[in-house]
């Protein structure tokens, strides 16, 4: 009869136990993990995050007196990656996109001007204390 308590059944135990160890380990990494996630935001939280991040796209770039043209080119990249749930804002800032981009592409036609004009009032609107 082999002997149950030899050097041979004593590592095959240990390495039993580690590997029980590893994934006990591993187990509560994972539940750690899915309760750690974020409260969901108010819809006025994320309406104010999103007019910060209006704001910041908007304040780079040339200065729009000095070079308006260059001005409106900068805009329509940064603010076309502004993505928000809120969709009457995300409506306003797509609308402002548009309006640079053809500002940019009129090399700044009076219509475009006008379009531009509009649009930043919606989004001042919007996002009351807007610095644009």
């Amino acid at each position: 009869m082999p002997d149950d308590h030899g050097p041979a059944s004593r590592v095959g135990l240990t390495r039993l136990a580690l590997m029980l160890a590893a994934l006990s380990l591993l187990s509560l990494g994972a539940m750690a993990c899915g309760s750690s996630s974020k409260p969901a935001l108010s819809s006025a939280q994320v309406k104010k995050q999103t007019c910060q991040q209006v704001e910041a796209a908007l304040s780079d770039g040339p200065d729009p007196e000095a070079d308006p043209v260059g001005h409106a080119q900068a805009q329509i990249l940064p603010l076309r990656e502004i993505h928000t749930a809120d969709g009457t804002l995300q409506q306003a800032i797509d609308t402002l996109a548009a309006a640079y981009q053809s500002f940019s592409s009129s090399d700044g036609s009076s219509a475009a001007k006008s379009a531009v004009s509009a649009a930043s009032k919606t989004i001042e609107h919007l996002c009351p204390g807007l610095e644009s």
